[in-house]
């Protein structure tokens, strides 16, 4: 073999070996992040996520969002002055596909007030997957409480808005009604949420 296919062979592997590196340093940067930017039709949310408190939580929204799960979804529920919740269909109101429910961590402290990012779920506090919302006001009724005859389970709130809420506000004012499978609180003109991408906050300029 000539030495120079050699030396052509060792830069070839070399620079995918720093690929590699790259790729992999990426995907450990998204895991940990800490902000994430939602982008929206009507303009950019961004919110800070709190592992710390919800570690499964957040890595289960930075999953679906690397990985493409809410481009071009709709927030599919509006009620105005209570909240925004998206991320879990599209413009047809068809389901986007999800993965496996996670565990409750609605129990770590974190109040649902104005401004703070929730997961959505069924009557199961562990039936939690892809659907988020922002709470437009203060909802304590939607806090985890304990009693003296147990829990009330509430909804694991993960993040707050640090920018954009006026965004979260427009939103909460669309005009909504009943379309495909929901009643009421649907968007009569589609708002999208583009895609959600971990960022570094503050960007840099």
């Amino acid at each position: 073999m000539k030495l120079s296919t050699v030396f052509r062979i060792i830069m070839i592997a070399g620079f995918l070996g720093w690929a590699s590196s790259a790729s992999a340093a990426q995907d450990a940067q998204d895991e940990t992040a800490t902000h994430a930017k939602i982008q929206t039709s009507k303009g950019d949310i961004v919110v800070e996520l709190y592992p710390e408190k919800a570690p499964k939580t957040v890595a289960n929204f930075l999953r679906y969002a690397t990985e493409g799960k809410y481009d071009r979804t709709i927030f599919h529920r509006v009620v105005k002055g209570f909240v925004i919740q998206g991320g879990g269909f599209s413009r047809l109101l068809t389901e986007r596909g999800k993965y496996d429910p996670i565990p409750y961590e609605g129990d770590n402290g974190l109040k649902n007030k104005r401004g703070t990012l929730a997961m959505a779920r069924s009557d199961d506090p562990d039936s939690a997957q892809a659907q988020w919302f922002i709470n437009l006001r203060d909802n304590p009724k939607l806090d985890h409480d304990v009693t003296e005859i147990g829990p009330i389970y509430g909804y694991t709130v993960f993040g707050r808005v640090v920018e954009g809420m006026d965004v979260a506000d427009a939103i909460g004012q669309v005009e909504t009604g009943p379309k495909g499978v929901f009643d009421a609180e649907v968007p009569v003109e589609p708002v999208f949420i583009e895609r959600v991408d971990p960022i570094e906050w503050p960007e840099a300029e």
